[in-house]
């Protein structure tokens, strides 16, 4: 958990649009095993530990269905503390009957799903990092099938009680509508370092050589247009910097590139070449 701390720039919580607030609530409380820490109306705040929220999801009025082949988010990922915490969840979803992907991305283990609107989720463990094979400054990982044999024998035959409380948000992974200008963007202006490079369609950046804070790639399409704003979708993910100076560093590098940076409701927030929101919280 070394990577989602000071002095690291790390995600630390995604913002969601959904069309039925109680669908979803019930979706994160009792599949994912979220706790509500605050909840309105229209939105809620969801909490592995009951302090940090590390997701929110919000209903706005006049919300339409996710559109396909746009810009937003791939998916966001929650990375648990213990490989045992992953066997754990694979038994709920196993004796929930929950349809789920999976993957061994060498750096890390890795399942997947999507929420009742469509929004994709990770849920997945990372190998020690001196595991973590590098090669001329880029991390070796790759889609493999996942050992489940193995991984469910790392588990404790116990009841499901949901998140456990050292869960992080891992990273976020993004469709977006090209990558050069997103490169400058995200390496010049935010200061992240490209670890790896998918031939001419994926990126994957980090901070302090983590195998990736946030993924990028063009999959929906080069030129794929911005969603609608009343859109099912990312709404927005923040940014946790370690200090005023990192902050104030990031802006001045962001307005130099071009890009622009606003303040609303007392936080920082910039856009990425793609439209994605995106807020600088020390």
């Amino acid at each position: 958990m070394n990577f989602h701390r000071e002095p690291i720039t790390f995600v630390g919580q995604v913002n969601l649009k959904v069309q039925n607030l109680q669908r979803s609530l019930a979706f994160y409380k009792e599949v994912i095993g979220f706790k509500i820490l605050e909840q309105t109306e229209h939105s809620a705040n969801l909490t592995a530990d009951g302090e940090t929220v590390l997701l929110s999801i919000e209903q706005p009025n006049n919300i339409v269905p996710k559109q396909e082949r746009t810009t937003g988010l791939y998916h966001y990922a929650l990375l648990l503390p213990k490989r045992s915490d992953l066997a754990n969840i694979v038994q709920h979803f196993l004796e929930i009957g929950l349809r789920f992907g999976s993957s061994d991305h060498l750096v890390s283990e890795a399942l997947y799903l999507s929420d009742p609107d469509g929004n994709g989720i990770e849920i997945y463990i990372d190998r020690d990092p001196s595991e973590w094979d590098w090669q001329n400054g880029e991390v070796e990982m790759a889609v493999d099938p996942l050992n489940f044999p193995d991984l469910l024998s790392s588990g404790k035959k116990q009841s499901w009680k949901g998140l456990p409380a050292g869960t992080v948000m891992g990273h976020i992974h993004l469709h977006v509508s090209e990558l050069k200008k997103t490169e400058e963007f995200y390496v010049k202006g935010l200061g992240f370092k490209v670890v790896n490079r998918y031939g001419n369609q994926a990126l994957f950046i980090s901070d302090g050589k983590y195998h990736h804070h946030i993924g990028l790639n063009t999959w929906n399409g080069v030129g794929a247009p911005t969603p609608t704003p009343n859109s099912v979708g990312l709404e927005s993910f923040t940014l946790m910097l370690a200090n005023e100076e990192k902050r104030n560093n990031m802006i001045e590098q962001l307005k130099s590139i071009g890009a622009s940076v606003t303040q609303e409701n007392g936080s920082y927030v910039t856009s990425d070449p793609s439209g994605i929101r995106i807020i600088l919280k020390v």
